[in-house]
């Protein structure tokens, strides 16, 4: 439960829709299988497509737009998607483009 709750930076979303206490009571893990998850959702579309993580963040960002609090979320935790995206990348032996 840990895992689901805590993934793609969802700390960042809870605090955008004032629900950080409900959060904390799941301890994110901070694993690899966590990162995992976040690449799974980083790098597929809402229909099942495949995406690099950054046209994955503009689809999203495209889809919300700007005043919505998924757009903030989105910006805030950008740098930390990239990071756990490019880490199961380095894993996977991922040779960048």
């Amino acid at each position: 439960m840990n895992l689901v709750a805590n993934h793609s930076c969802a700390c960042l979303e809870a605090d955008e829709r004032d629900l950080r206490a409900e959060l904390d009571e799941f301890p994110n893990e901070k694993t690899l299988t966590t990162d995992a998850l976040l690449y799974c959702d980083m790098t597929t579309g809402p229909d099942g497509q495949d995406f690099e993580i950054e046209e994955r963040l503009a689809e999203i960002k495209s889809r919300y737009g700007p005043e919505h609090l998924v757009f903030r979320f989105i910006s805030r935790a950008e740098p930390s998607l990239i990071d756990g995206v490019r880490t199961v990348q380095r894993e996977l032996g991922h040779q960048p483009m």
